[in-house]
């Protein structure tokens, strides 16, 4: 299964990285959620911070606009996924390029509407 890194989850049920949270859940993915506090999305725990203990992810979805990535290149570099899903408003042409020399695959699209038409 393709363990998922939410970056950028809220508590907010109106925020596409909750919606985002409950659909891979719902789909049965097995998904960790790291926001700028901690909280809950359902009885998932947002995590604070840069967590280095969470296993093989395969992808990290994008939930944080370019400038608050800044912060997080070399975290999400270190986690080493498959692949990142920049979700609409967080395309950031500096870790597109970082991610690409390291090997990892960058995708420009909707993490919930890749799900929801069975592109995931």
């Amino acid at each position: 299964m393709k363990t998922t890194l939410i970056l950028g989850a809220s508590p907010n049920p109106e925020r596409y990285s909750y919606k985002a949270v409950q659909s891979l859940q719902r789909r049965g993915f097995p998904v960790h959620a790291v926001g700028l506090r901690e909280s809950v999305i359902g009885d998932l725990r947002i995590i604070k911070g840069q967590p280095n203990d969470l296993g093989a992810i395969h992808t990290v979805g994008l939930y944080l606009g370019p400038k608050n990535q800044i912060d997080y290149y070399e975290y999400i570099i270190s986690l080493k996924p498959d692949r990142i899903i920049f979700n609409p408003g967080t395309w950031n042409p500096d870790l597109v390029s970082i991610a690409r020399r390291a090997g990892i695959e960058v995708v420009d699209d909707c993490m919930l509407a890749m799900l929801n038409c069975g592109h995931y």
